[in-house]
Order: C-alpha cells, then structure tokens, then sequence
C-alpha cells in the first residue's frame, strides 16, 4: 500500500497498488480514471448538526479514583485519544452533489455506488441520486438496523442507517449472490434440510451490531462502520482483483475488508489523523494483502 498526499497523484492514475490518499476528495475524485472502479461506497459526514467525538481512555486502579468498580475498589480514568469532527453544513446537497457526480463517472458500466447515510438527510439524497444516475439505476435502499447507542421515551429511538444503492448500468451490473454470506431462516422447519443448511440471502434490512467498545475490529475513530457490513457491500458489488474506492475512507474499514477478500482499493481522507490510524491499521500486523 502506497500513502501519499492529494498533489502527487499523476493524471492519469495507474492503479497497479493500494492507495492510501491524504487530501480533499473534491480534488482527489478528479484525478483518477473514469470508468476504473468496480464498487463506491460514500460514508460521508452525516449533516447531525454537532460534533462527532470518540475518545480512548485508560483505567487504573487508584483509591482516590472517581469510578467505582468490583468489591468495592476504586478506579482512576484517562483520556489518552480524542479524535472529533465537525458535521455541520449550512448546503448538504451542495457538499454532495459534485462528488456523487464524479463517483458515477468513475465506476465501470459494472460498477455499484453504496451511499450510507441516516434518516436525517437519506431521502434527499435519494432524489439527488436520481437525478445523477436516472431512476431506473436504483437498486435498493438497505436499512442497517444496530442495537446500541442513545435510549429515548419520546420517541421511538433510532436505530438504524440507510444505504442507497446505485448502479451505473442496471443491465450490466455485477451482483455475486452465491458469495454473500448468508443469514438463518426464521422459520427453517418450512425449508429443506439443505437450504436451511445453507441459510437465505439477506434481504434489504441488516441486522448487525456496531463496533463495540471490546471489539478488536475497534479504532477509536468516530464514526466507524462495522467490517461484517462493509464484508457484504464488497462481496456481492465487486469482483475479486477488482477496484473499490472509498472518498471518505476514516479508519480504513473498506480497506482492510477488501485487501481481505484479494480486491484493491483507493481510500481517501482529508483529516490527517484518519490517514495516520488507516495506514496503521492496513499495514500493522495480520493484515492480509490484497491481491495484485
């Protein structure tokens, strides 16, 4: 994998490695080849309208500390890492739109485009994605749905992201649905032996947890997505050896599922700490290469 800022892309981009770009994704978006990727998946900021934060804390046992724990011992914390964002844009769609449209110019005519979003700005950016790809290349809206997170009794809570699926050609798209891992039948006593066996594919609603805190999957990046989700997207919308590109890359997630599953990738952030904690994460120990 090759880590480089934004300016020292060449025009065009041969994409014989792994990359790994520090830079706008507006200006990185324009400088690699059109018609290359087989797979785009957006996470971009989600417009909440407040800060996104996580932070990495270390616990020691202290007398004097302020958290309580076992038998009556007591426990001192440590903020080690905070990692935040702003997610505020007065324009969302503007912010958007010139990328959306760009990601489209960039997938093969087998190419698929994920957007991942939550309810807040999805259905907009439904429409905006008509708009840029026409209609009739609308291929699904998947909702995630995840069980941890803030409670409320005002309202039902919140528990799930939307993902709007996009392809470049509804004729010509690439959709492996024997290789997607498959989920239990909720009534397998109505099935075969066989098929019960093997398990249904999934159906546009996901059930899958978020990173948890003890998870080894866990960065401490704020925003992070959950491999086994990004696991599905590559499998089923990318062809091994083939290309994936993530604009918003954060941690990394994309990546190390792809270099896992033998596809390549070009993922790209302009937060500087983001492409310091990918490049670790890509390259640390037990990463898998992706195949060249």
């Amino acid at each position: 994998m090759r880590t480089l800022a934004a300016a020292a892309l060449t025009d065009p981009v041969a994409l014989d490695d792994d990359l790994l770009v520090h830079g706008d994704n507006a200006d990185v978006l324009g400088r690699l080849p059109a018609g290359a990727f087989d797979l785009v998946y957006l996470d971009p900021p989600f417009n909440t309208g407040r800060e996104q934060t996580r932070k990495t804390v270390r616990v020691r046992a202290d007398p004097d500390g302020t958290r309580n724990g076992f038998a009556g011992r007591r426990y001192a914390t440590e903020e080690v890492v905070r990692r935040a964002f702003a997610d505020t844009f007065d324009d969302y769609l503007a912010f958007l739109g010139p990328r959306l449209e760009r990601c489209r110019d960039l997938l093969a005519d087998h190419g698929t485009l994920y957007l991942h979003l939550d309810p807040r700005e999805s259905h907009y950016a439904k429409v905006l994605l008509d708009e840029i790809f026409g209609r009739e290349c609308f291929l699904n809206e998947i909702v995630w749905a995840y069980d941890f997170g803030a409670r409320t009794t005002k309202r039902w809570p919140a528990k799930h992201d939307t993902i709007l699926v996009y392809v470049r050609d509804p004729a010509r798209y690439w959709f492996d649905s024997e290789e997607v891992d498959r989920e239990p039948y909720m009534a397998p006593s109505l099935q075969t032996p066989e098929r019960a066996a093997r398990g249904k594919l999934p159906t546009d609603v996901w059930w899958h947890t978020i990173v948890g805190t003890t998870s080894r999957e866990r960065t401490g990046y704020p925003t992070q997505k959950p491999e086994g989700v990004l696991r599905r997207i590559v499998t089923a919308s990318s062809r091994p050896g083939g290309w994936c590109l993530d604009p918003f890359c954060g941690s990394g997630t994309l990546g190390a599922v792809a270099a896992g599953l033998g596809r390549r990738f070009v993922l790209v952030d302009c937060a500087e700490d983001a492409v310091e904690l990918a490049g670790r994460r890509l390259t640390g120990p037990g990463t898998t290469k992706a195949a060249s």
